[in-house]
């Protein structure tokens, strides 16, 4: 039997801070860390971080990111990057984070 894949979901909220918003849920098949970043620029870090130092395989990023965003983040690391899609993302006041991030 294959060890289950280390997976990682992203998501951006005002004054996060990864080091102390973070939980994995782990399943016999999957274990997701989930991780909250204030901007791009700390998830872009936080992405090459979660891959480089938890051998984290996959990264699913939240409505939040927008194209830029998302394209910031599969840039910085050699692992499928998927994503939630809005176009506009209700916890940041109804706007992309490309609007504010990008």
């Amino acid at each position: 039997m294959s060890s289950a894949l280390k997976a990682a979901f992203i998501f951006i909220a005002p004054g996060a801070d990864p080091a102390a918003h973070r939980n994995w849920v782990k399943t016999g098949a999957v274990d997701l860390l989930a991780v909250a970043v204030k901007d791009y620029d700390q998830a872009e870090s936080l992405a090459r971080e979660l891959v480089e130092k938890e051998g984290i395989a996959a990264i699913e990023l939240c409505g939040g990111f927008g194209n830029a965003g998302t394209a910031r983040v599969a840039a910085a690391v050699n692992v499928p990057v998927g994503v939630v899609r809005f176009d506009i993302h209700p916890g940041l006041g109804n706007a992309s984070g490309d609007t504010l991030f990008g």
